[in-house]
């Protein structure tokens, strides 16, 4: 069987329907109204669209972030491939819309063949390189090494892929052909063609939105819901009064959720952190509160604050109110070091506002994040504010990718003026996070896009695996405010304008070391390249992406609680016992 190489055609292209010679009146006519189901399967193509999904193939091969599996690569090639193809499907339909003349005898030859050639050469010469691209990034990252055996998977995904998408696009067009053929009969040709394009629009949004969405953020729901009631078999109870979930605590062990369990029943002993600090540990308050704890926001802070009265949290030095990621997770590198740098003499209290994972959370509802982070925050602080300055612990904020998110919602309000908090810890910050784009945006001459310095460090700095806390010139004010990220983290710096805008983040002098040499900006195709990053971020080694090291995280806290007598070999010491101590990914 051949295959044909044709315009893509337009309803406007579209040969117009004949009148019905059947005696009956025009619009019982319905038959020859619809469009041509065939062609939805029918090989044959553009050759504009072929030639630029040639070009965007290249592109996709050109690393980004992350390094990437041949599945990954095989569903970014395939989109990447789809979004060239209707590019260039479109720009031929318009050019013959418009009639504009094409070219013709041997320049058009010559122009195809040059083309098309090029279009080869990129899709071959990338193809070759791709493989030793992704082995500098593994490298970089202490990943063992990809090989071209990888190839068939790419392949065969990139095509199935690009043909799925290309068979939805063909349906939609039908539809839109079938539905301007209606219209056409009652209505002229262009305001046929317009209330089509609308109400093909509609009908997708209504579709999407409506069917897809909800179903996935409902089916999502039911699966992260069940998984949340679960008690696994390394999940301890508590028996200390010092934890929620113990025996004589009024936040019970089996509503607190999975990621609550994981918490409380968590963490360095007291035996730990004696031998870390040479004796004198308290045994750390850990204080939280499940989603299914009460019925609302309020009445979950309010029991959160009844658990911090009981075990005696505002007697510590040191007070944490964080805010969880979407599962109510609290990351073990982000906890624990704290807890080791003031041995102990520390309390931390979370609330759980979802069962979804972050991004999904980020989503679905965004909201709830920002009132289980006020609420919290607004019940403790209220008590914690009537306590006298002297004897009361120092206040801190703290949130790990979309807790940072409702960290930053704290921040904003206006009530925290008169009774200011000590500061905030917000690791992994993701993207939508308005205080973090304004900081970057807002940045000291000189300093890089990511890793920024604002106002000579007085009152906020940023960090990354390699400690940063210390390139500023001034002195730190009474408020300390530390955001650690990773240049190679996508859910820091994804944004839709990657779209279109290259990114500073990508300007000579402003990469990141854990940044691709080789990476470059595409429009449209790097901001695809990065979205799909995303899912990965928490998959690569630690100390990358958006795993945060308990190093990394050891630096940040010490930034911003100031421990006294600390020494940097203090901190170097505590990072080999916390680096040594077995990760548990929950």
């Amino acid at each position: 069987m051949s295959v044909a190489v044709e315009s893509e055609q337009t309803p406007e292209q579209e040969k117009p329907v004949e009148p019905v010679q059947s005696g009956k009146p025009a619009w019982r006519g319905w038959r020859p109204m619809l469009g041509h189901p065939v062609r939805v399967f029918e090989p044959s193509f553009s050759g504009t669209g072929l030639t630029m999904a040639a070009w965007f193939f290249a592109l996709s091969l050109v690393p980004s972030l992350l390094p990437r599996s041949g599945m990954v690569q095989g569903v970014v090639s395939g989109v990447t491939v789809i979004i060239g193809y209707a590019f260039g499907a479109a720009c031929q339909a318009i050019w013959e819309y418009l009639g504009i003349p094409k070219p013709r005898g041997r320049f058009r030859t010559v122009l195809v063949w040059v083309a098309v050639g090029l279009g080869i050469w990129a899709a071959v010469f990338t193809g070759w390189r791709m493989v030793g691209w992704q082995n500098e990034l593994r490298s970089l990252y202490g990943m063992e090494p990809t090989s071209p055996t990888i190839w068939p998977t790419i392949l065969l995904l990139t095509v199935v892929v690009a043909a799925l998408l290309l068979v939805i696009g063909r349906s939609l067009r039908l539809l839109f052909t079938t539905v301007v053929r209606w219209l056409d009969r009652a209505l002229p040709r262009r305001v046929a063609v317009l209330l089509g394009s609308v109400a093909l629009l509609v009908l997708a949004w209504a579709l999407f939105s409506g069917v897809l969405v909800n179903g996935f953020f409902a089916t999502a729901n039911n699966i992260f819901s069940t998984r949340d009631t679960l008690i696994a078999d390394d999940m301890r109870q508590p028996q200390t009064p010092e934890r929620s979930g113990s025996p004589q605590s009024l936040s019970a062990w089996d509503v607190l959720g999975r990621q609550g369990r994981y918490f409380v029943g968590g963490g360095p002993t007291v035996a730990e952190l004696d031998a870390a600090n040479g004796g004198g540990a308290k045994e750390p308050i850990r204080v939280y509160v499940g989603l299914q704890g009460a019925d609302t926001a309020q009445g979950r802070a309010n029991l959160l604050l009844e658990e911090l009265k009981r075990t005696g949290a505002f007697d510590r030095k040191v007070l944490v109110v964080a805010t969880t990621t979407g599962t109510g997770f609290l990351d073990q590198n982000g906890v624990d070091p704290l807890e080791f740098a003031w041995n102990g003499d520390t309390a931390i209290a979370g609330v759980q506002y979802s069962y979804l994972p972050s991004w999904i959370s980020l989503l679905a509802d965004q909201e709830a994040v920002k009132e289980t982070s006020r609420v919290t925050f607004d019940t403790v602080h209220q008590y914690w504010s009537t306590l006298p300055e002297a004897s009361r612990p120092k206040l801190y904020l703290y949130g790990l990718s979309l807790g940072s998110f409702g960290v930053e919602s704290i921040l904003s309000q206006i009530n925290i003026i008169n009774e200011p908090i000590d500061g905030a810890f917000m690791v992994g910050p993701p993207f939508v996070n308005p205080l973090h784009a304004t900081l970057t945006a807002d940045r000291d001459a000189g300093s890089p896009a990511w890793l920024p310095i604002y106002e000579q460090g007085r009152t906020v700095r940023f960090t990354a695996e390699q400690n940063g806390l210390d390139r500023t010139t001034g002195p730190w004010g009474p408020t300390r405010l530390v955001y650690l990220q990773h240049a190679s983290d996508p859910i820091v710096f994804f944004n839709q304008s990657l779209a279109f805008t290259p990114p500073e983040w990508l300007e000579d002098g402003q990469r990141g070391p854990d940044v691709s040499p080789r990476m470059g900006w595409f429009p449209v195709v790097t901001m695809w390249q990065v979205l799909l990053d995303l899912p990965g971020a928490g998959s690569i080694p630690m100390g990358y992406g958006h795993l945060y090291s308990a190093k990394a995280n050891l630096e940040g806290w010490v930034g911003v609680t100031n421990p006294p007598n600390w020494t940097p070999e203090k901190t170097q010491q505590l990072a080999t016992i916390l680096e040594a101590r077995p990760y548990k990914d929950t």
